[in-house]
């Protein structure tokens, strides 16, 4: 079985390599993206591990931080706008489903985005947008935490190689290589499932480190007799020295997440809105190299000086209070620059602005000034929409859609959510997204609706005949406005309940109408007696 294992370690060893060639060529790119926004975290790629003096050398190389800011903000406006965490992104749906249906799978949604967000999701998946924005793609795995609930972690994409398994499709093949110390090795993988060199290390060279593989993907043939190695979802570790493997274990679903951005032609990698203001970016810091030389000699001066003998150029240093011996005062001078700021300037604005254009920071920052009209409102969420529906389908299919499935197959296998209903069982739900965003896309249809109703109370009153408003199904437009706007569920009363509400104010009308009725009869009859009884005074 050893031996067997090796050969099947050397074989991960061997596509990991394959898989370093095929991304080698786009490194340089994700380089320079990185180095002209964050530096910092980009460093994985840059050949040596991070440090905050490299680091610190590294932002110090960039002159401007449009770059920066825009990214960061681009990716906080994603963040906010996809996986808000002080509102519902997301709800279930199944075909035909009644109000027992409804209710279940609400409040089963609402229980999970409530755990995800209670875990380490927020502060992970920030860093992770901001991966995307800038290279274009990033890695969060989603693991059962152990004490319950979820744990998040962002893989660096510069650890990670990837493959898909179908043309075209998402990435479901991650090999992503990091090291470890030898303790740390013994400690999470135990010295029996260790080469005896790892092992040994532990005790004399604990910090030692060691280079292993992590492979995940769909699993091709079943395994050897133990549940977890059944699963559809494959997990191996190699320790790349010996191709030992020190780990084998399987997942129901696909635990690592690999969202991207814009898919580069015939490649399974992508490329960000950082790679489209890359041109300006790096145009804009050498426009701002030439700004501080020109600042440097507008400040200090630029000077010409004659050797006449008496004055010696080589050794003359100009500064206050300083005596120069020179034969004739103009023997040295003073010599414009020729720099114009001015056209600086104007070139720099240019340059920012395109970048913000580029990452959007112009249109997704909060507007200064009054509050905004209902219409200006309305022109703001379609820009929106515009810029970001493209993306945010991608990130539906490729980070939503996986990341919910992945979080209810833990939750549901923990047993935190309320007994299924009957008619639920046997049925396929699907996810619904209510995130900001996912209601930026809906709110053509709400805001139709509302001008459904100005206009047709329009020709109401035009007609005085309220009978043009039988045209519109009443409960089904609220509906559509409650999912178009996000709100929950469970707040909507079940049909029966709303019948049972209509009828018991039916009968109330009804019962009002014969108190009514009885009054008035009453009081007819009270008339006819008074006025029976004055003609019979008037007679006697």
């Amino acid at each position: 079985m050893a031996i067997d294992q090796d050969r099947r370690g050397a074989v991960y060893k061997r596509r990991l390599d394959a898989l370093k060639g095929d991304r080698q060529q786009h490194v340089t790119v994700w380089e320079d993206c990185y180095r002209f926004t964050h530096p910092m975290l980009g460093t994985g790629f840059y050949g040596y591990d991070a440090n905050a003096s490299q680091g610190q050398n590294d932002r110090a190389r960039l002159l401007d931080s449009t770059g920066t800011d825009s990214s960061r903000n681009l990716a906080a406006s994603v963040q906010s706008g996809v996986t808000p965490s002080n509102d519902q992104w997301f709800d279930f749906e199944v075909d035909h489903e009644t109000d027992d249906d409804r209710l279940w799978l609400s409040e089963a949604a609402n229980l999970l985005w409530r755990n995800i967000h209670a875990s380490n999701f927020d502060a992970t998946s920030f860093g992770c947008n901001l991966d995307g924005v800038i290279a274009g793609w990033f890695a969060i795995y989603c693991e059962e935490a152990p004490d319950g609930g979820f744990t998040f972690d962002q893989w660096p994409i510069s650890e990670l190689y990837c493959a898909s398994s179908r043309p075209g499709g998402p990435i479901d093949i991650v090999y992503r290589e990091f090291k470890l110390t030898a303790e740390q090795a013994v400690e999470k993988y135990g010295s029996e499932n260790l080469p005896a060199k790892i092992a040994t290390a532990a005790e004399k060279t604990p910090d030692e480190k060691y280079c292993f593989c992590r492979v995940i993907q769909p699993r091709k043939a079943k395994g050897y007799g133990v549940r977890s190695r059944n699963l559809p979802i494959e997990s191996m570790t190699v320790e790349l020295e010996s191709c030992a493997i020190v780990e084998e274990k399987g997942y129901h679903e696909m635990p690592v997440i690999v969202p991207r951005w814009n898919v580069m032609p015939g490649s399974v990698y992508a490329t960000g809105p950082v790679f489209d203001a890359l041109p300006d970016m790096k145009q804009l810091n050498l426009l701002c190299g030439f700004e501080l030389a020109a600042a440097e000699l507008a400040v200090s001066g630029m000077w010409i000086a004659e050797d006449d003998g008496v004055l010696n150029p080589r050794q003359v240093k100009v500064g206050p209070r300083k005596i120069i011996i020179a034969n004739s005062v103009d023997s040295m001078k003073p010599l414009l620059t020729g720099s114009d700021f001015k056209v600086s300037e104007l070139l720099r604005g240019q340059l920012q602005g395109q970048i913000r254009r580029s990452l959007m920071a112009d249109q997704l920052q909060p507007q200064d000034g009054p509050s905004m009209t209902a219409t200006e409102v309305h022109v703001r969420v379609e820009l929106i929409r515009q810029l970001l529906g493209p993306v945010y389908g991608r990130l539906q299919a490729e980070y939503l859609q996986p990341l919910v499935t992945r979080c209810f197959g833990i939750a549901y296998r923990a047993g935190i959510f309320a007994e299924v209903p009957d008619t639920l069982r046997g049925k396929a739900f699907s996810i619904k997204y209510v995130s900001p965003m996912a209601r930026a896309q809906q709110m053509e249809g709400v805001m139709a609706i509302e001008r459904l109703y100005t206009d047709v109370g329009a020709i109401a009153a035009a007609k005085q005949d309220p009978a043009v408003f039988d045209n519109i199904d009443d409960d089904e437009a609220v509906r559509v406005v409650q999912e178009g706007l996000g709100a929950p569920s469970r707040i909507m009363r079940k049909t029966e309940d709303v019948m049972k509400i209509r009828e018991a104010k039916r009968r109330a009308q009804e019962q009002a109408m014969q108190q009514q009725q009885q009054m008035a009869l009453q009081q007819e009859a009270g008339s006819a007696m008074i006025q029976t009884a004055a003609k019979q005074a008037e007679a006697a």
